[in-house]
C-alpha cells in the first residue's frame, strides 16, 4: 500500500478476465498494517479529538452519546412490549432479545453514517501532503466503537439480572465485532470517498441505513416470516451480525454451526473490503482539487 492507502492492485488475466493479484495484495495488506501501527499515535489522538468535539458545548456533554441510544431502545421496548404486546423470542425476554440486536445496528449505523463524511469535513487535513487520509474514516469508526463497548456492557449486564450466566458463547463477541469492523471499514472507504464528488451520497446512506433497520430483523424475528423469504432476507450481511451478537449472548450457538452463511457474510465483506480500498486509493489524488 502506499502512504495513503493501497498501491494499485495488480491483476493477471485469466480467459481475459481480469483477476487480482493475490501476492500483491497480501503484500498491500500486510504494509497497511504497518501503516496503521507507526500511526497509532495520530489515530489516537484524532479519535479522541472527534470524540470530544462531537459534544462541546453541550451541558451533559459525551452523556448525548448513551442517552440518545438508551431512549430509543425504551421506547422501541414500550411500544412493543405493552403496545404491541410483543412475548418472549425464543424463550428469551423481549427487551433482552431487542438489546442484543439492537446494539451491532447501532455501532454499524453511527460508524458507517459518520465515516462518509470523514473525508470531506476535514479539507484541512487531506490537503496536507504527509497525512494518511484513509485514517480518516477509521477515526470515525474508533469514536463509535467506544459508545459501542459500553453498550455491550450493559447488555451483557442485562443478560445477567434476567438469570443468563455468561458462557464460552460470549467468547464469540470479539469475532463478531472484528466482522462488523471489517465490512464498515469497506463501506466507510468507498463512501467517504465518492461522497466527495457526489455529494448527495450523504443522503443516500442515510436512506440506505432507514431501510435497512427495518429490513433487519431487529425488532422482529426471522419466525415470523414465511420461510420461503428467509433466504432472500438473509442476503442482508447485517442479518449474520444481528443473529451472531444473538447466538452469543443469548442462544448459545457457535458460529461455525452456520458455515454457509459464514462463508456468504465473509465473501461479501472481503468483496467489499477490496472495493472499498481501491476506491478510496484511486479517488485520493483528487480529493484537494474538489475540496
Amino acid at each position: 500500500m502506499s502512504a495513503n492507502i493501497t498501491d494499485d492492485l495488480r491483476s493477471d488475466s485469466v480467459a481475459g478476465i481480469p483477476t487480482p493479484n493475490l501476492t500483491r495484495l497480501r503484500s498491500d495488506c500486510a504494509q497497511f498494517l504497518r501503516d496503521l501501527l507507526s500511526s497509532r499515535y495520530v489515530i489516537w489522538e484524532l479519535t479522541k479529538q472527534d470524540f470530544r468535539s462531537r459534544y462541546l458545548g453541550s451541558y451533559l456533554g459525551i452523556l448525548w452519546a448513551f442517552i440518545h441510544p438508551v431512549v430509543t431502545v425504551g421506547i422501541f421496548w414500550f411500544v412493543f412490549e405493552y403496545g404491541l404486546k410483543s412475548r418472549p423470542v425464543a424463550d428469551a425476554p423481549f427487551l433482552l432479545w431487542l438489546v442484543a440486536g439492537i446494539v451491532p445496528w447501532f455501532f454499524f449505523s453511527e460508524g458507517w453514517g459518520r465515516a462518509t463524511g470523514a473525508v470531506r469535513d476535514n479539507p484541512y487535513l487531506v490537503k496536507k501532503v504527509v497525512f494518511r487520509v484513509s485514517v480518516l474514516p477509521i477515526v470515525k469508526l474508533l469514536s463509535a466503537l467506544a459508545v459501542h463497548l459500553l453498550f455491550l456492557l450493559i447488555a451483557w449486564g442485562l443478560c445477567i439480572a434476567y438469570g443468563l450466566r455468561p458462557s464460552l458463547y460470549a467468547l464469540q463477541l470479539p469475532y463478531y465485532l472484528a466482522a462488523t469492523c471489517l465490512f464498515l471499514l469497506g463501506l466507510a472507504w468507498m463512501t467517504s470517498a465518492l461522497v466527495v464528488f457526489v455529494r448527495d451520497l450523504g443522503q443516500v446512506v442515510s436512506m440506505l441505513l432507514q431501510f435497512g433497520f427495518w429490513l433487519t430483523p431487529i425488532c422482529w424475528s426471522l419466525a415470523v416470516v414465511p420461510e420461503r423469504f428467509h433466504t432472500i432476507l438473509k442476503l442482508n450481511p447485517f442479518c449474520y451480525i444481528v443473529q451472531g451478537y444473538r447466538d452469543a449472548l443469548i442462544d448459545h450457538v457457535w458460529f461455525w454451526e452456520h458455515p454457509w452463511q459464514s462463508v456468504y457474510f465473509w465473501a461479501i465483506s472481503l468483496a467489499v473490503l477490496i472495493t472499498g480500498a481501491t476506491c478510496f486509493k484511486r479517488l485520493r489524488p483528487q480529493f484537494a482539487d474538489v475540496l
